[in-house]
């Protein structure tokens, strides 16, 4: 069965990840470029999905990553003070029982969720109906879901935040009444940031082009002010 196949059938009938940890692969207390204001963004470890072209595919693997508890990756959430919390990967409903204690909490802060999945819309459903309770967890603490296989062929190249034009923007509150409306004229950011031992970190998504001009530029700054 291929990516798209399997992202149409929806996450199996039996949980992949534990519903006592999360397998994390990367926490950011705080970006502006993984979704609508100040968030903070957690790529989760594992995906059953595996879309050619992935952007992070050593998030495939369920191996590998930090274990944490729902509890304490909470707290790390709201520690970090921001308007809410983005859930990305890997495949977030491939955790879905842990990660939906998370966003509940996140959510009882008075905060919103973002969670992006590689499965659609309609395979979320399907697992629903199939009886994974789990994955209806999630999906109900979930403000804002962005669903669909990341498609190489469709490049999305006018919405923020998604990377092909088939991915669906699912509004599942009114925590963002206007964002559909608003999407169009509203920037697509990347977040470059060198850290003092020179290791650089992308947020964001941009074409392989783009991010070689922008890291060009970034060398060349930093050249730049270690003459003055």
């Amino acid at each position: 069965m291929d990516a798209y196949s399997i992202s149409e059938a929806g996450p199996g009938r039996q949980p992949v990840g534990r519903a006592d940890r999360v397998r994390v692969a990367r926490f950011l207390a705080a970006t502006r470029a993984e979704g609508p204001g100040k968030r903070t963004a957690v790529w989760v470890q594992g995906c059953a999905v595996r879309c050619p072209g992935c952007f992070n595919p050593g998030m495939w693997s369920f191996r590998g990553g930090v274990e944490v508890s729902p509890g304490d990756l909470l707290r790390r959430v709201l520690d970090a003070g921001t308007d809410g919390l983005t859930l990305l990967g890997g495949e977030p409903f491939d955790q879905a029982a842990a990660l939906a204690e998370v966003a509940a909490g996140v959510r009882r802060a008075g905060r919103s969720v973002m969670t992006f999945t590689g499965y659609t819309r309609a395979g979320v459903d399907r697992a629903i109906e199939a009886g994974r309770d789990d994955v209806a967890r999630l999906l109900a603490e979930t403000d804002l879901l962005v669903a669909g296989p990341f498609r190489a062929d469709l490049i999305d190249t006018v919405r923020p935040w998604v990377g092909s034009t088939n991915q669906e923007f699912v509004l599942l509150s009114d925590r963002f009444p206007d964002l559909l409306d608003e999407l169009p004229r509203t920037p697509d950011r990347v977040e470059i940031v060198v850290d003092p031992a020179g290791r650089v970190e992308v947020n964001g998504w941009a074409e392989l082009d783009a991010l070689d001009d922008l890291l060009a530029g970034t060398q060349l700054r930093r050249a730049g002010a270690g003459r003055d």
